[in-house]
């Protein structure tokens, strides 16, 4: 029984860390497609449906904040957006 509550956990740290990577790449889509001169439309479409995925929520607090620091990168970069 206890090993069934590790796995929980354990899957819900590997679908929160999943879900980081997918912000962090999506946002390195945007860095690229401005980089390239164009205004990034599909890549921040893309970092959009990322940040509005379900966050799994995880008992480690450090991994809670690296993921808020996240989120709140690419919610500066959707909002810049907004303002061009």
């Amino acid at each position: 029984m206890a090993l069934q509550g590790a796995e929980t956990a354990t899957e819900r740290r590997r679908r929160a860390m999943r879900r980081a990577s997918g912000i962090l790449d999506r946002l390195e889509e945007v860095k690229l497609a401005l980089l390239e001169g164009g205004r990034g439309e599909a890549a921040l479409s893309g970092l959009a449906r990322a940040v509005r995925e379900e966050r799994v929520g995880d008992e480690d607090q450090g991994l809670n904040q690296l993921l808020n620091q996240i989120e709140i990168r690419a919610a500066v970069e959707l909002a810049k957006a907004r303002l061009v």
